[in-house]
């Protein structure tokens, strides 16, 4: 997992860490039209590599509602646009989890583990504010969407699905 802000004075450097499909997926997003997009899913191609964009308005609501998620075959890169703010809490994945819902062989490349509120005693927790961003690997066990202690706030986000085939040896 990998968190950082694109409004950072060390955005450059936070981006040039990471594989070249991620970086120009993270200049990408610092550069478009973040609440002016309209809202859905839309393939892309950014650097030759095709990927899935997905602008969303949601409601963040408590932890208990949320079963934790992952994704094998793209890495979630996911940008906080406004609202909120947005609690996303994540583990990492050691094949302990019950699997809830497999939908790993479909486009959406998603699986969801059963919700176990033992998991809050090994999960990290990030606050998603605007231009926050998070970058879940498919080993990061991720469950975002939750209120902070002010209860359900609405928000937009944008989700980048980045294939990890294209980040092996970028």
């Amino acid at each position: 997992m990998f968190y950082g802000n694109i409004n950072s004075e060390f955005f450059e450097e936070q981006a040039a860490v990471l594989p070249g499909p991620l970086k120009e997926a993270l200049h990408y997003l610092k550069g478009m039209d973040l609440a002016g997009h309209e809202t859905g899913a839309f393939p892309i191609e950014i650097g030759g590599v095709p990927m899935i964009l997905q602008v969303m308005d949601l409601e963040t609501s408590p932890r208990d509602t949320h079963d934790p998620e992952i994704h094998r075959k793209y890495i979630d890169l996911q940008l906080f646009v406004s609202g909120g703010p947005e609690v996303s809490t994540f583990f990492v994945d050691q094949g302990k989890e019950t699997v809830k819902d497999s939908q790993l062989d479909t486009p959406r490349d998603i699986l969801f583990y059963k919700n176990r509120p033992e998991t809050g005693d090994i999960e990290g927790r990030v606050v998603m504010l605007p231009g926050s961003y998070a970058v879940y690997f498919p080993w990061d066990v991720h469950i975002p969407g939750q209120c902070g202690g002010e209860g359900p706030k609405g928000y937009r986000k944008i989700v980048l699905k980045v294939p990890m085939e294209a980040c092996l040896g970028a």
